[in-house]
C-alpha cells in the first residue's frame, strides 16, 4: 500500500479505522487499552510490518498483526487490509456480538428514558410523601 517502514501507533489505529481521530487513539494507548506485544506502550512508539497487537474498545478485544502501513486514513474497505485479525480473537469477538443481540432483544430496552413532566413528577412526590 505505501512505501512506510514504521509510523506512530496512535496514527496507525486512527488509519486502520480502530479509532475516529488520533486523539482517541492517543488515550486509549495511554489509558492501558493498546498493547504491542503484550506491553503497555505509549501513542508515539514507532510500529513496523509483523507487530502484534492487542486492541480494547467498547468491551471488544482484537488481537491483530500489522501487515501493512498507510500514512493516510481511506476507506474502511482498504483499512481492513491494514491487520490481520487472529483466529481465536475474530470467534471469540463475534461470539461476544451474538450474545450482546440476544441481550438486547431478552431485555427489550426501548431507549424512552426521559425526563418527567409536570404530572409526572407530581405522581412521584405523593409516592415518596405518602
Amino acid at each position: 500500500m505505501s512505501e512506510l517502514e514504521a509510523i506512530r501507533l496512535d496514527k496507525w489505529l486512527w488509519t486502520a479505522r480502530f479509532f475516529k481521530t488520533r486523539k482517541l487513539a492517543a488515550e486509549a494507548i495511554s489509558g492501558g487499552k493498546v498493547h504491542v506485544s503484550e506491553q503497555r506502550t505509549k501513542p508515539g512508539k514507532e510500529v513496523k510490518v509483523g507487530a502484534m497487537l492487542s486492541i480494547s474498545k467498547d468491551n471488544y478485544r482484537w488481537e491483530v498483526t500489522i501487515v501493512a502501513i498507510n500514512g493516510q486514513r481511506r476507506s474502511a474497505k482498504e483499512a481492513v487490509l491494514l491487520y490481520e485479525e487472529s483466529v481465536e480473537s475474530l470467534a471469540k469477538r463475534e461470539k461476544q456480538i451474538i450474545q450482546n443481540r440476544e441481550r438486547r432483544e431478552l431485555f427489550d430496552f426501548s431507549g424512552k428514558d426521559h425526563k418527567p413532566n409536570k404530572k409526572e413528577r407530581r405522581l412521584i412526590h405523593q409516592f415518596k410523601q405518602g
